[in-house]
This record gives structure tokens, C-alpha cells and sequence, in this order.
């Protein structure tokens, strides 16, 4: 398990069924915690290419936190990767509404139906 920071943004990583769970509390801002959030998804893509940010915990998200998750979401698609986002409360479903952004991200109500995504996905292929 990997744990980050203690300021305005926290996480803590596990591994569920072969997909890379990152559970984030508090605020998504713009600043030094999500470089190293950033950091993280770089390296846990090289070793598994399936990823599920868990939002339930986040209580706000600035232009700055929108632009990491765009980010992370562009670098994994194109290395043909995916990085799902669950459980949003609903400050983050509407800023993800508002910025049109919600279309572009596979969000799921429940990390575990993020989880169980992947092997459906790989079961069509």
C-alpha cells in the first residue's frame, strides 16, 4: 500500500482483482499533491494498465484538480490504458458536468462495479 500526504490532498493505494485502486481524500487542487498523485498512476500504469480513482472521499475539486484528471486520463489513454473514476460525490459529478467532462471519463457509482468493468471488457475481447 502507498500513502501520500497529509495537506489538501491524501491517497492510499490497493489491489483489487488485478486493478490498482487509488482512494483520494480530501481536495483535488492545484499544488504540489497532485504532482505526486500524477507520480503515482506514471508508475502503477507500467505495472498493471488498470487503474480506478475512488473520489467518494474528495470534498472539492478546483480548475487545477480538473486539469490533473484530464491529465492522468489523456497520458493512460494514450498508451492505450484506461483509468476509471468512482464513487463522486456530487460536487465532483457536477463540476464533471459543467466542464462537459463527464462524457470523456468512464464513471461508475461504486468503485467495485468500476472494478468488475475491466473483466467485462476484457470478456468481449
Amino acid at each position: 500500500m502507498w500513502r501520500v500526504g497529509a495537506m489538501a490532498l491524501d491517497f492510499t493505494t490497493t489491489k483489487v482483482d488485478g486493478v490498482n485502486v487509488i482512494l483520494l481524500r480530501g481536495a483535488i487542487l492545484f499544488g504540489e499533491e497532485p504532482k505526486s498523485l500524477r507520480l503515482l498512476v506514471k508508475d502503477l500504469l507500467t505495472r498493471s494498465p488498470k487503474i480506478v480513482l475512488d473520489l467518494g472521499e474528495v470534498t472539492r475539486i478546483d480548475s487545477g484538480g480538473v486539469g490533473i484528471l484530464v491529465n492522468l486520463h489523456a497520458s493512460a489513454r494514450k498508451a492505450g490504458y484506461v483509468i476509471k473514476l468512482a464513487n463522486l460525490d456530487n460536487h465532483a459529478k457536477e463540476v464533471l458536468q459543467i466542464t462537459r467532462l463527464a462524457k470523456v471519463f468512464d464513471i461508475f457509482e461504486q468503485t467495485e462495479e468500476a472494478i468488475a468493468s475491466f473483466k467485462v471488457a476484457a470478456a468481449k475481447y
